[in-house]
Formats: C-alpha cells, sequence, structure tokens
C-alpha cells in the first residue's frame, strides 16, 4: 500500500513538471518571433535589486529616522537644501519602492478584488498571439494594462541648480532603473550656474559609467528653470521630451503610460501622478488619483478633487487619463515637435513661478489637452520653502510672470485678477507682442472658453454682483480673511483699498465669498467662519438690502454687524435693529456675467448726507490703485452698489 502511495505521488510529480515544460515551450517558441526590446529592457532593473538588499534606510520606501543625538546635525543640514539631507544620504541611490498603481480597483466596477492573482498571472505571461484578448482584459488595472511595442522614445531633461548629489542621483538612477532601455533615448542634466564643486568634475566623470548617454550642458549665469529648461529642450534628439525635476524617482512602469498617451494623441500633454516623499523622513507616500490641478484667484496653483463630470466622462474606469485644466508644471510629458508648434515656453518670463499656469492655459485654449496618466506615478520631494533666492525678490518676478500670462491669456478677465493681488499691475512685464502674435497664428479660443468648457468648476464666480471690499458704515472698517485659512474666523480690519485680503465677491448665487472660501454661520450669534464653497444655500446664504445696506444670513434671520467688545477683529451676527453697525457698503471693482455686465439695481441713498462710495463714477478720493484701473474698469461697465 505504502509503494502504491509514492508510485502516485511521483506520477503526479513527473506530470507536473512535464505539463509546465510543455507551456514554457509554447510560449517561448512564440516570443521567439517577436522583438526582445522588452524583456531587455528589464535588466537594469532586476540587475539593481538582485544586486544589493531591501532592508536598508528608506527602501521600500520607509521613512528614515534620524537618532535624537544626530539631530543638530540633521537640522544644520537641512537648511541646505530644505529638505534633511542627512536622511537623504543615508539612502541608496537606487533604492527600491512600492508599486503604487491601480491594481484591480481601476476596474469599472469599482471592484478592489475584481482582478485576482492569477488574472494578473495571465495578462504578465499571456503570448503575443493572444494580444487583442489580452488588451481587453488586462486594462482593467494599471499594472497589467497592454501598451503598443512601437512607442515613442524620449529625451528626460532635469534642470538643477545646486542640488544634493544624493536627490540628484536618485532621481537619475531611478530613471534608468524603471525605464525601458529602447524607449529612454537620453537624460539631460542642465546646470543652472551651480557652485558647489561636487556638480563639477565629479557629477561629470560619474555619469559617463552610466549606461545610459548622460549629458550635462551648463548655463553660462544663473537663468532660472524656465529659460534652462528652454536650453535642455533644444538640444533634446528624442521624440518625447520629458520634463522632471531634480529631486524626484520615478517607480516601476512610470513612462510607458505617459509615452502611450501621446502616441494616441500627439497634443496631448501628459503628467504622471505626483507622489509624496517627505522632505522629513524621505518616507514615499502615494498620491493621489482622485485630484486634478486648479488655481484660485490669485492664480497659485492648487490641487482640487476630481469633479463628478469628469468621473462620469471616463465612465467609472480609473485608469484612464483624468483631464486636468492645469498642471503643477514640474513634471511632464510632450511630443517634442508639438512643444515646438505650441509656443515652448515664454522666453520673458524669470526663473520659476506662473510658467505652468501660462502653458496651461496655451495648451487648452489652442487645441490641445492637458491630463493626468493615472497609471503613472513619480514621487516628488515636496519643500516648504526653497532654498535659493530670486534675483529681483520672488514677489517681483512672480508678479511678472503672472502679468504677462494674465495679459496674453486672460483677455478682460485679467481685471478680476488685477483687483485680488494689485502689486501685479505695477511691475514692468516687458514686451508681449510675440506672444500674443503667437495666440493669434494658432487660432486660439478666448478665456471665457476655457472656463466654461475645460474650467467650469473655476474658482472665478462667472455672475457676481460685488467685487471689492465690505465696509462698516459705523467703523470705516472692512471685513478682512487675514490670510486665514478653511474653518478659521473671517477677520475685520482697518480698510486699505489696496484689494487682496479684504476683496469679496458677492455672487448671484447670494454667497459671500473669498476664493473659494465662503461666510458660513451655523448657529445664532455666529461665529463667521470661511468654509469651502457648497452652492447649496443654507449657512452660506446673505442677502444684501441695497436701501438698507444690510446682509441678512438667512438662516438664522440675523444681520452681519460690527465686531463684540470681547472679539474686536472679528464681526459677528446680532437681531437686526437698522444700527449703522450693521450697515455695510460693497464696494464695486467691476462687474461680470460671463463677459457681459452685470444688471445691478440703482444706488441707495446717501445716509446722513455723507458721501458713499456707491459707483467708480462718484468715488470722491480714489486711491492711486482705483486710478490705476479706473480706465479699464469703467470700460467694463458702470457699477453700483450690490442688491
Amino acid at each position: 500500500m505504502r509503494r502504491f502511495v509514492y508510485c502516485k505521488v511521483v506520477l503526479t510529480t513527473s506530470l507536473v513538471w512535464v505539463l509546465l515544460d510543455v507551456f514554457l515551450l509554447l510560449y517561448f517558441s512564440e516570443c521567439n518571433k517577436c522583438d526582445d526590446r522588452k524583456d531587455r529592457s528589464l535588466l537594469p532593473a532586476l540587475r539593481a535589486v538582485i544586486s544589493r538588499s531591501i532592508e536598508g534606510p528608506g527602501e521600500m520606501g520607509k521613512a528614515v529616522i534620524i537618532p535624537k543625538e544626530k539631530q543638530e546635525k540633521m537640522k544644520e543640514l537641512f537648511k541646505i537644501n530644505q529638505f534633511n539631507l542627512m536622511a537623504s544620504d543615508m539612502i541608496p541611490l537606487n533604492r527600491s519602492l512600492p508599486d503604487v498603481r491601480l491594481d484591480g480597483s481601476g476596474a469599472a466596477n469599482g471592484n478592489a478584488d475584481a482582478f485576482s492573482r492569477r488574472d494578473t498571472l495571465w495578462c504578465q505571461t499571456a503570448p503575443p498571439s493572444r494580444s487583442e484578448l489580452r488588451k481587453r482584459v488586462c486594462g482593467r488595472s494599471c499594472k497589467t494594462k497592454v501598451h503598443p511595442d512601437d512607442l515613442p522614445n524620449t529625451s528626460i531633461v532635469i534642470v538643477f541648480h545646486n542640488e544634493a548629489w544624493s536627490t540628484l542621483l536618485r532621481t537619475v538612477h531611478s530613471v534608468i532603473n524603471r525605464s525601458p532601455r529602447h524607449l529612454l533615448l537620453e537624460i539631460l542634466l542642465v546646470d543652472d550656474a551651480s557652485e558647489r564643486d561636487f556638480l563639477k568634475e565629479k557629477l561629470e566623470n560619474y555619469v559617463r559609467t552610466l549606461e545610459v548617454p548622460v549629458r550635462i550642458l551648463r548655463m553660462e549665469q544663473r537663468s532660472g528653470l524656465i529659460r534652462a529648461r528652454l536650453r535642455g529642450a533644444a538640444a533634446t534628439r528624442g521624440q518625447v521630451i520629458t520634463f522632471l525635476d531634480a529631486h524626484c524617482e520615478c517607480t516601476v512602469g512610470w513612462l510607458e503610460p505617459l509615452l502611450a498617451r501621446i502616441k494616441e494623441e500627439r497634443k496631448a500633454v501628459v503628467c504622471p501622478i505626483i507622489d509624496v516623499i517627505s522632505d522629513d523622513t524621505f518616507e514615499y507616500m502615494a498620491g493621489s488619483d482622485m485630484t486634478y490641478g486648479g488655481f484660485n484667484w490669485k492664480l497659485n496653483f492648487r490641487w482640487y478633487p476630481v469633479p463628478q463630470r469628469e468621473m462620469d466622462r471616463r465612465k467609472g474606469d480609473r485608469t484612464l487619463p483624468v483631464r486636468t485644466p492645469t498642471m503643477a508644471g514640474g513634471l511632464f510629458s510632450i511630443d517634442r515637435t508639438y512643444f515646438e508648434e505650441i509656443g515652448t515656453y515664454d522666453p520673458g518670463m524669470d526663473i520659476w513661478g506662473g510658467e505652468n499656469l501660462e502653458m496651461s492655459f496655451r495648451i487648452w485654449q489652442c487645441g490641445g489637452s492637458l491630463e493626468i496618466v493615472t497609471c503613472s506615478h513619480v514621487g516628488h520631494v515636496f519643500r516648504k520653502a526653497t532654498p535659493y533666492s530670486f534675483p529681483g525678490g520672488t514677489g517681483q518676478v512672480i508678479n511678472k510672470n503672472n502679468r504677462r500670462l494674465a495679459e496674453v491669456w486672460m483677455d478682460d478677465f485679467k481685471d478680476f485678477f488685477y483687483i485680488i493681488s494689485p502689486g501685479v499691475v505695477k511691475v514692468d512685464y516687458g514686451d508681449v507682442s510675440s506672444r500674443k502674435a503667437l495666440r493669434e497664428a494658432l487660432q486660439c479660443k478666448p478665456f471665457s472658453w476655457y472656463l466654461e468648457n475645460v474650467y467650469p468648476d473655476s474658482q472665478i464666480p462667472r455672475r457676481y454682483y460685488s467685487l471689492g471690499e465690505i465696509r462698516n458704515v459705523e467703523t470705516n472698517q472692512c471685513v478682512d480673511n487675514m490670510g486665514r485659512k478653511e474653518n478659521e474666523k473671517v477677520g475685520f480690519f482697518n480698510c486699505h483699498g489696496m484689494g487682496g485680503n479684504q476683496v469679496f465677491s458677492y455672487t448671484a448665487d447670494k454667497e459671500i465669498r473669498t476664493d473659494d472660501l465662503c461666510l458660513d454661520v451655523s448657529r445664532l450669534n455666529g461665529p463667521i467662519v470661511m468654509l469651502k464653497c457648497h452652492h447649496m444655500k443654507g449657512n452660506q446664504m446673505f442677502e444684501y438690502d441695497a436701501e438698507r445696506l444690510t446682509l441678512l444670513h438667512v438662516n438664522s434671520n440675523q444681520c452681519l454687524d460690527m465686531p463684540t467688545e470681547e472679539d474686536k477683529m472679528v464681526p459677528t451676527l446680532r437681531d437686526c435693529t437698522g444700527s449703522r453697525s450693521q450697515q455695510w457698503l460693497l464696494r464695486n471693482m467691476t462687474c461680470w456675467d460671463g463677459q457681459l455686465p452685470v444688471a445691478l439695481p440703482p444706488p441707495p441713498p446717501d445716509l446722513d448726507r455723507k458721501p458713499q462710495l456707491h459707483t467708480i463714477h462718484r468715488l470722491t478720493q480714489p486711491t492711486p490703485f482705483e486710478n490705476l484701473l479706473l480706465g479699464g474698469l469703467q470700460r467694463r461697465c458702470s457699477c453700483s452698489s450690490a442688491g
């Protein structure tokens, strides 16, 4: 009996090995007929993984914790690059990272278990003869999505200025280790006049040893990211240009989805999901595929939740690219000839800041598309402050760049921006005639089209009655957001007439909003806090009486009033009495309804025969800023107090 059982085990084992041999023979005989570039492309990554342990500092994206006795030294080193240089230097240049791509949960039914390990294995091993079936079945997961074999190749452009050795080289190694070799034509490192010795001859000697061609281009003087990228782009030879920052880490499978989308649509400019590398611990944290790029009133780039309309367009398939109104600007791929056709970067912009929005507006308005490819993940060290100075000052540089993009691309909506950021109007922004000629030659659409079709969720209110300060009649002070954030109380301060934090919009939905925050009151007598505008009225609905000059909070049936003695910096709600402390003047700087002026009621009567700021035409003593804007705003409409 025992001998019989033994024979059964031997026969079963032999049969399994025979079947496995047959399968491998059939599979590799099919593969011999096809291009072996894909197999060879994996060799660098395989060598990198096999040749070392994954238990060291930072491996698999884990946080590096510095011992207490070394933290003083760590803080000193932190100041050099505004990230934890000690932690970065402890991490291998080719450290391992987790695979953070969507796996199964990207299926249309949203079932995280929809894709089994067996499915994944089949997608990875199915022979070329089953390519159509693979494409149909395996497209539900980023990890098994099938891309064409004939993808365009790419040149990687990385600009650096006094970058740390470890972060710069970790960026380079991650590109090499996790990119198919036949798709990676070259890497161009553009040195924007670095002063550190190790970025000179030592760096040149090091990159010569790498298995991918790496060229170093040197800027003769500090030129900034924009002009350095232009220099790098002009020297590329690849079909696609991929721009990366100098403190990134690419994950497995990052490149193919970007190139596949450009092969599919030449005018698509594509970005990876930007994962977060902690500036304190260098922990690798996956970014969300449910956010996309937008901007606030001050033209600062911001991440916002992907709207329902975009999710509906993709029919629930999270592996499909997300159309994004703007991009962060640090990491993206673009067809090289299309980059030239669309106008590259604006060479009149300085250093960096605003170039990402300028390019975003231009791409969309001139017939291209801007997308986040959710199957591509690249990590980026996000710093809380920049370690570098801006020639002329940070504010001056960004104001100039923003003025250029507003003048060329925003049409009459630029006036809205100038009210919010009056300092922009004062800068010398140079000659933009060539950029306007480019816009005309490309037959680009107006900015109103962009807001209506690409970014209907923009924080710019399309219909509003008032845009300007909210001034209290009793104290002659203004409501002020004080630069505070969501869920904090709104402030009250001396009116300065310079826009900025004292600009509020009273919208057609009867909201009082500052950027994407609305005044919100959830109970009697306040407090008045700033919460995300939800467009559902309720706690955020105020009715302005143009004759009594009162702002009635509808839910509580109380009126906005000046601050109490207990808190002199925060306006409050009280029962309506008609007192002067409950009277408010909503100064209008301009009025809009899309591109048409809003029809407003006549101005209210003067109180106690005292001149009031009802219209721009009747300003008795306009501020210098108002004088500056007066001509342009009078062309828009004659603006009365809101009602």
